[in-house]
């Protein structure tokens, strides 16, 4: 039955005393009369009647005034009042009570409308232990005038509208306990303190003292384990793995066996590039994809030669110069030393030599840019030399000459330096091997061309080149200068400066006498093809 409504109630059940009896007649259920149930014609009229008495009513507040939504929400006030056991609820509805009535209770909370435009006479909500699943049912807090709340012993979950508890000034009585709401971080706000514990009991709003006993064996326990841990990785990492670590954690420069390793994939055959003895050399690809060139030996030093390989590798990462292999780092472990180098994709001079024809004036610029990176050191670096031989000059794609050997801390003589490079000269001049094509080696190398110098050098200068006359000098000067430089009964040798600038001259001619060959030879064509048109 639906309580009637007076102009001077505060009930919202407005519906009319023959519609009560009919309905309590016909003992039909609250979906059989949502669904049948119509409003009166002059519904429209009692309820303008009731904001005219009442301007307090519920409803009275909206602008719109959705008729069957009202009239819905006393069809359903009408059998909740009766589910509720409220002993007349024609006249009174002080309570909901669907307290372990979990096939029902669903049912009236997803009448949205109903709780829209809940009665005023309701003080009491009652929705315990019903199995109630999914969010907090915050259509109920539109009820704001209740002063009793209970969803005690239900499955809701999520987050709980504290912010509209705000609006329930009269609300005394809260009980959430037993579900599974959202751990929240307003346990020191004004809404736990204005309710008593006993309303949280197991709710999840609030830590269980379980909890608080697996914080606290997590706090003493796990926590100093994962730092362990994170300590144990960390140091796992700068001692074999650095190059995972932020650049500005790491030692620069500084490899591990483990890097060369994974750079080498495993010290795989496809990358070996060099094998000899105690030494091999690998072509790698770091972290950063970058190619280098590693050199490495298997070797065991003492702790003094160890020392002194560190030192020598310090050096060599600072040297910076366009002819000069750039050397990226070193390792030095106990069983393992290798030099990591910048990745050179073309073939060493000696190769170069002999793979193809180069002409005189690319191999004018091998000697140029040679000369350039051995005065860089000299200048920069004068306790670092050059181990120079055609086979540890590497050519970048734009065939400039890297020097590629280094020796730290060993005072090569001016003398030294200068006769090594005659003989690179020399060999770049003639194509030939001191150490396998004579007996006595760079000596007999250098005996035979002075045998022939100057008067018999067409069988001496490499042959394959096509020299004209100008150029065929200029290789005759170039066997005097190497002669000059490799001769090692005077003290008198010219300075590198001055075999730099006798070069520089010596290749602008070069290039000049190639124009000029190359115009007269345009110009030939052109007379020919003259010629033949006046034919």
């Amino acid at each position: 039955m639906a309580p009637n409504v007076s102009g001077t109630s505060s009930s919202l059940i407005f519906i009319i005393l023959p519609l009560l009896l009919v309905s309590a007649t016909l003992c039909a259920t609250v979906v059989e009369d949502l669904a049948t149930l119509k409003p009166p014609p002059d519904f429209n009229t009692t309820l303008n009647n009731n904001c005219l008495h009442n301007p307090s009513l519920r409803y009275c507040n909206f602008s719109l005034i959705d008729l069957n939504d009202i009239f819905k929400s006393t069809i359903v006030a009408s059998h909740l009042c009766n589910e509720s056991k409220n002993p007349h609820c024609v006249d009174s509805f002080p309570k909901i009570d669907l307290r372990n009535r979990p096939k029902i209770a669903p049912l009236y909370l997803s009448f949205s409308f109903f709780w829209k435009y809940c009665p005023l006479s309701v003080l009491s909500v009652d929705l315990s232990n019903n199995s109630l699943t999914g969010g907090f049912p915050v259509d109920v807090l539109l009820c704001t005038q209740i002063q009793a709340l209970d969803l005690s012993v239900n499955s809701l979950a999520g987050d709980v509208p504290v912010e509209s508890f705000s609006h329930l000034a009269n609300l005394t009585f809260l009980n959430l306990s037993y579900n599974s709401f959202s751990e929240s971080r307003i346990s020191n706000s004004e809404f736990f303190q204005r309710f008593n514990a006993s309303s949280f009991i197991h709710s999840g709003l609030v830590p269980s003292h379980r909890n608080y006993r697996l914080k606290a064996v997590f706090l003493l326990i796990g926590f100093p384990a994962f730092v362990i841990l994170m300590v144990v990785c960390f140091g796992w990492l700068c001692l074999r793995r650095p190059d995972y670590l932020p650049r500005m954690l790491r030692k620069k420069h500084r490899f591990t066996p483990a890097m060369i390793k994974a750079a080498t994939n495993q010290f795989s055959r496809k990358n070996l590039v060099v094998k000899g003895d105690g030494m091999e050399i690998y072509r790698g690809s770091l972290r950063d994809r970058s190619k280098v060139r590693m050199e490495i030996y298997m070797d065991n030093i003492s702790r003094e030669n160890s020392r002194r390989f560190i030192e020598e590798c310090k050096v060599l990462v600072q040297l910076s110069h366009k002819n000069l292999v750039q050397v990226v780092g070193w390792c030095n472990d106990r069983k393992m030393r290798a030099v990591v180098a910048e990745w050179i994709d073309g073939d060493n001079v000696e190769i170069w030599l002999s793979g193809s024809t180069p002409p005189w004036k690319h191999r004018l610029k091998i000697l140029m840019g040679v000369v350039e990176g051995i005065c860089y050191l000299q200048e920069q670096w004068p306790d670092v030399g050059v181990d120079l031989r055609t086979s540890s000059v590497l050519l970048s794609n734009k065939l400039e000459p890297l020097i590629s050997r280094f020796k730290v801390g060993v005072h090569n003589s001016n003398t030294k330096s200068i006769y090594k490079f005659g003989v690179f000269m020399l060999e770049i001049i003639t194509n030939r091997r001191p150490q396998e094509e004579f007996e006595k080696g760079e000596a007999g190398f250098i005996e035979y061309i002075r045998m022939n110098y100057p008067g018999n050098l067409r069988g001496v200068i490499d042959v394959r080149m096509k020299l004209s006359e100008d150029m065929f000098d200029q290789a005759k000067h170039g066997i005097g200068l190497g002669l000059m430089c490799t001769d090692q009964s005077t003290s008198k040798y010219p300075s590198f400066n001055q075999i730099y600038s006798m070069l520089t001259r010596t290749y602008q001619c070069c290039l000049v006498l190639a124009s000029q060959g190359h115009r007269r030879a345009h110009g030939n064509g052109d007379r020919r093809h003259n010629s033949a048109l006046s034919k």
